[in-house]
């Protein structure tokens, strides 16, 4: 029997791909809507931002990208690698306080072969983990279970990194 998950929320997603990209560059998008808690954007630097995930393999997952459209590595300047990764640690501080996680998945998938959803724009993923989070549901089910609202999660994190 074949289960079904209903996800209602994604279609807006799924529909908002542009025909010339083939996807939205949420990167640059939300940011310029300057609609933080609505796009749950949880902090501004200068050359790069931390947003929380809209569809996590957690709760806290975030994602930190700069605010400049670039796919590699190699495109990005001194500033944004130095903003970028001093980001992966705050963010790792922040999950500590808010989630106590056992540890982190911290990654980027570099091109659309390598997993990333959004080819055109760089952006790292740091997932925080709990010892025992993969379970019988998320390994025989193939379904996670989300504890907190993407609200609660934006408002628990924004209010830690706001200190």
């Amino acid at each position: 029997m074949t289960e079904i998950l209903w996800a209602p929320w994604r279609l807006e997603y799924i529909e908002s791909e542009s025909p010339d990209t083939g996807s939205k560059d949420i990167f640059l998008d939300l940011p310029a809507e300057n609609q933080d808690e609505k796009n749950l954007i949880v902090y501004r630097g200068k050359h790069a931002f931390v947003i929380l995930n809209a569809y996590p393999y957690t709760n806290g997952h975030l994602l930190i990208a700069p605010y400049r459209q670039v796919a590699e590595l190699e495109q990005l300047n001194d500033d944004e690698l130095l903003e970028i990764n001093q980001l992966l640690a705050k963010t790792s501080v922040w999950l500590k306080k808010c989630y106590k996680p056992d540890g982190f998945n911290v990654g980027v998938n570099l091109g659309k072969a390598a997993g990333a959803g959004i080819p055109i724009h760089i952006h790292w993923h740091i997932v925080p983990r709990w010892a025992g989070d993969t379970n019988f549901t998320t390994t025989v089910g193939k379904v996670r279970v989300m504890p907190q609202s993407l609200e609660d999660s934006y408002r628990r994190l924004k209010e830690v990194a706001s200190q």
